[in-house]
This record gives structure tokens, sequence and C-alpha cells, in this order.
């Protein structure tokens, strides 16, 4: 079977929604392969958010220790920066679904272990860091492989909407996980959520295993595994669009995702509302999220410009971060932050679209662990962005950061004409 080969029937209704004869918002599902994929998606999502939350409330009701919280959260993000084009030579070199296989087990293993450890009240929290480092590092291989898999199931002409359903999917959970955590451990305690946890990864498990990836798709080592690392460091460097879409990842990375961790600041300092309006503002950016994609998924084979796309969505999420910074009222704060988070999501939709079809398989892996080590820079802007409150303000730090989105947009637009002309 050939790359982007299909294991299912196509009606002709399908095919005529996918070829912009119709809305085909879900037409990738049509490929059992990708159907398969997207269920893990789906599991794995809820998983992570269940478990980022169960673990960030165990710490704190062990330690109540701010600093260790934070260390926590930032020790999640460490193996994508450091290990992150280390992963990618190994999903280049490895058997991509059996990778998956070994890395979901590693996952439901060490879950069941340490729920084992806090059900016995095993003193100290040094094993949850562990656990966090360990999952952290799974992830860093778990997240370019899953992207790498998605041009092997589904035809070059379904990999946006491929791409965006994916996308919803995670942010579908991103809205139902962390409130989901929150009443399983009001009902079956810390412990009780890690097995949920393990449970969610045993189906991710049998999803890949029942998933049928050719065999010819398994990579064989050629050289050493640091010639493959510089390999995939110059395809990067010396393909400028490529250069240009791993610019903007950071860009929005570092300059458009930290508002996040300034929301509880806005909450009581600008909005002067209670706490559970935070939740309201934490779950906004997801509604705006799954809005984004799924609209992405219907007209994906409809979009010519997607260059053009990619920038106008960078501006789109500077306008609404400068927009959200001067609110001073609930409601339109909300309403700001639903397209602050749909355009953060239809960025990152298409950059990785773009990348996609812009990198030959073999490289695949690779190029998206370098393009996924920005994952490991959201905490410097996290860093940066706490810094300026204590000086100048929440309001007045979203909206520098909100204009460096925009600035470094247009030097990106002006600098690389074929970011503006992509069509593929």
């Amino acid at each position: 079977m050939k790359e982007g080969a299909t294991d299912a029937t196509e009606t002709p209704s399908a095919t005529a929604g996918a070829r912009g004869g119709g809305i085909g918002t879900f037409s990738s599902l049509r490929y059992r392969n990708y159907r398969l994929l997207w269920i893990g998606i789906l599991f794995m999502s809820a998983g992570q958010w269940v478990q980022q939350v169960t673990l960030g409330w165990l710490v704190y009701d062990l330690t109540r220790s701010g600093s260790l919280l934070g260390a926590l959260n930032g020790l999640r993000s460490l193996p994508f920066l450091l290990g992150g084009p280390l992963a990618g030579v190994m999903v280049d070199r490895i058997d991509r679904r059996r990778l998956l296989m070994w890395t979901q087990l590693l996952l439901f293993i060490t879950t069941l272990t340490v729920g084992l450890m806090v059900y016995l009240r095993v003193p100290g929290i040094w094993y949850l860091f562990v656990f966090t480092l360990i999952s952290g590092i799974a992830w860093s291989i778990n997240q370019p492989l899953r992207q790498a898999l998605i041009s092997l199931v589904v035809p070059k002409s379904e990999l946006m909407n491929a791409v965006a359903l994916s996308s919803a999917g995670f942010n579908i959970m991103k809205i139902v996980g962390p409130a989901l955590a929150g009443l399983l451990i009001l009902w079956f305690g810390a412990a009780g959520n890690f097995l949920v946890q393990a449970t969610a990864y045993a189906i991710v498990f049998m999803s890949i295993f029942a998933m049928q990836i050719p065999a010819s798709e398994a990579r064989s080592p050629r050289g050493s595994a640091w010639s493959d690392l510089v390999e995939g460091l110059r395809f990067v460097v010396r393909t400028p669009i490529v250069l240009a879409l791993m610019i903007s990842s950071v860009v929005l990375s570092v300059f458009g995702v930290p508002y996040v961790a300034l929301m509880p600041v806005f909450q009581v300092e600008v909005l002067g509302v209670g706490p559970e309006a935070l939740g309201l503002m934490t779950a906004a950016p997801g509604v705006g999220a799954v809005i984004s994609t799924l609209t992405l998924a219907s007209i994906a084979n409809r979009v010519a410009r997607k260059g053009v796309l990619l920038l106008g969505s960078l501006l789109l999420l500077g306008c609404g971060l400068v927009v959200y910074a001067q609110m001073t009222l609930l409601v339109p704060a909300l309403a700001a932050l639903v397209v602050v988070g749909g355009a953060q999501i239809l960025c990152l939709s298409v950059t990785l679209t773009m990348i996609q079809v812009s990198v030959p398989d073999a490289l695949r892996g690779r190029v998206m662990s370098i393009a996924m080590m920005d994952r490991g820079l959201t905490p410097l802007g996290t860093l940066l962005a706490g810094l300026l409150v204590d000086s100048i303000g929440a309001p007045a730090t979203v909206t520098l950061m909100g204009g460096l989105v925009i600035g470094l947009t247009v030097v990106t637009a002006v600098c690389v004409p074929p970011l503006r002309r992509f069509t593929h």
C-alpha cells in the first residue's frame, strides 16, 4: 500500500464533500486507520488532562507550595525542548506503529504504578516528579509520532481535514478533561484518577494494535543517530518555507500562549470577579479552538492559500490579545478569549499541515519533532510575562505580547514571500 492509500471505500457523497462539492467536516474519518488514530487521540488527550489536573492538585495538597507546583509544570515541558529532536530520530528510524505501542505501554505501566503508590500513601512527592518526567518524555515522542502517522493513513488531499479533526479532538478533551478530573477526584480520590488514566491509555493501546500500517513503512537506520539528527536540522535551515513555519511556531508559543498563565491576575485585579469565573475564562479559549478546528475541517479542501490563512490567523491572534487586554467586564473578556483560542489553534493546525506537505516522509519525524520544540519554550514566555506583570501590569503585558505577535507576523510575511504564496 502506498503512502496515503486508503483502506476504506469512498462513497460518492463523501468524496464530493472532500473535494469541495459539499461540507466534508468529518471526511477523514472514512479511513479506518485514521478513525483508530483519532479515537486514540481522544482517549490520550482525556488521560493527559485528567493527569495534569490530578498531579497539580495532589502536589499542592501535599505541600502547599506554589514553587513546587510551578516546577512540576515546567518539568512536563522540558523533554520537548531537550529531547524533541532525538525523539524525531527515533520516529524516522523505528517502525512507527510499534514505537507508538511501546510508548503507550510505558505510560500505562507507570500510571498504574504511581496510582498504587498514591493509594499506599508512599512518603514524599519525588515519585510524582519522576512520573511527570517519564510522561513528558513519552509525550515528546508521542506527539510528533502521531503527526507523522497522519500522512500515512489519509491521502494528501485530506491532510488538513485530518490535522484539524485531530486538533478538535484534543481541544474537546481540553474542555471536558479538567472538569471531569475535578469530579473524579471528588468521587474516587487521586489514586482512583490514576486508574482512570491507565484505563484510557489501555484503550489507546488497543486502538493502535488494531491499526494496519504497511510494514514497508518501517525505517532502517542508514547512519548514526547523530547524522540523522544533523540531516533533519540541515533540512529545516535550508528550506525557507519550513524555517519560516518554525519561527511562526516560536512566536506563537513565546508570545501568543502565556496569556493563559495570567488569567488569575486578570480575574482578580482587572475583572474583579470570583474564582468561578476563572473556570469560564479557562474554558473560553477551548470553545474557540473547537469552533475553529471544526470550521477548518469543513473548508479544508477549499482553502488554496494556506500561507495567507496562517498569517491571517497569527494577526487575528495578536489583535485578539490586544482587545482582551483592554476588557474590564467578564462577558466581553470571554468573547475575546474565544477569538484568541480559535486563532491560536487555527494557526497551529495550518502550520502542522504546511509542514507535513513540505517535508518528505523519510524526514517527517525529525522535522515534526523540531517543530514541537516550541512546546518547551512556552515556560520561557510565561516567565517573561510574569516578570513584565510585576513591572507594568497584566493588561500592558498582554497588549505588548499581542503587539509583538502582530509585528513579527508582518516581518515574516515581508521577508519570506513564499510563505504568502504557499498553495499546496
